[in-house]
């Protein structure tokens, strides 16, 4: 029997699995005898960890004032509810924002990727957009918008400062979101422009019905990371707004009561959102990956 033939058995051939069915299974076996032994490790590595901040914090000299001023029970029991129901605002600021930002962030990159000299101007224009909003500090922007322009008094133009505020988010994330965009829109290879345009679509149907929808599948999971800071931002309107969401109540509550319990109350509603938000990103970035790899394997 030769060693590059398969194994002959009751006449019928022995096919060797294909690659990826052997790469499954040994990385199953490894797993299955190390899985055990490192779950421990981690564990009991992570239990030493904690374990010992914690005995540092809570027999440093001041834990008892700090445990007091931030750590208050009854302080945190009193105010939660309050700073809770105005959370709901700040879920509001996110929602607005973010519908926003998805339809200006994605014109702003389709105009940058628009080809030819006769597209130069608007693509001048939208880089000196992102390059101007993202070297802007956002709570500058929303400064410079929530004071200034309803000190104008412009005929016409709103005069609230929430509104600008939620304008500044918004022209500032726009430029971050754009730039993820722009690069899902060049992650599509040529070809696929090539393909489109031999079954007879135009430049624009090409972009709508086979580079977009592509890109924007391809950049779900940074998308998200950006949202997600965009959650923790909208408690920038509270420098700017007289009308308290969650971070401007706990501050409220915090100078009446002098005690920081209630801005950790707030931190608490924000990780809430963010941290299912996180997690929902990992997936996302693992099952993308997953499906790449499958792919590469046929």
């Amino acid at each position: 029997m030769s060693m590059g033939r398969p194994v002959e058995t009751g006449g019928r051939p022995i096919e060797p699995p294909p690659p990826s069915d052997r790469r499954s299974r040994i990385s199953r076996d490894l797993l299955r005898r190390e899985g055990a032994g490192g779950v421990a490790i981690a564990l009991v590595s992570t239990v030493v960890v904690v374990g010992a901040l914690w005995w540092a914090v809570v027999h440093s000299p001041n834990w008892p004032a700090v445990r007091e001023a931030f750590f208050n029970g009854q302080e945190f029991k009193e105010s939660f509810p309050e700073i809770a129901q105005k959370f709901v605002r700040n879920i509001e600021y996110f929602m607005v924002c973010e519908v926003f930002i998805l339809v200006l962030a994605l014109v702003l990159a389709v105009i940058r990727s628009l080809p030819g000299p006769v597209f130069f101007p608007v693509r001048g224009m939208s880089i000196v957009y992102t390059d101007v909003f993202r070297g802007i500090p956002t709570i500058l922007v929303i400064y410079l918008l929530g004071f200034g322009v309803p000190a104008l008094a412009l005929p016409g133009f709103p005069t609230s400062s929430t509104f600008w505020a939620l304008v500044g988010l918004v022209l500032s994330y726009s430029a971050y979101v754009s730039e993820v965009y722009r690069s899902g829109i060049e992650s599509v290879h040529p070809s696929q422009v090539a393909s489109a345009r031999s079954l007879g679509l135009t430049r624009w149907q090409a972009l709508r019905f086979v580079i977009v929808p592509q890109a924007v599948r391809r950049v779900v999971p940074p998308l998200l990371n950006d949202f997600v800071a965009l959650q923790k931002d909208t408690a920038l309107v509270a420098f700017v707004v007289a009308v308290p969401e969650a971070f401007k109540q706990a501050q409220i509550i915090q100078n009446t009561d002098f005690n920081f319990t209630p801005l950790v109350a707030a931190a608490l509603l924000f990780l809430m959102i963010t941290i299912p938000l996180t997690r929902t990103v990992d997936w996302l970035t693992h099952r993308e990956r997953v499906r790449r790899q499958g792919g590469a394997s046929l």
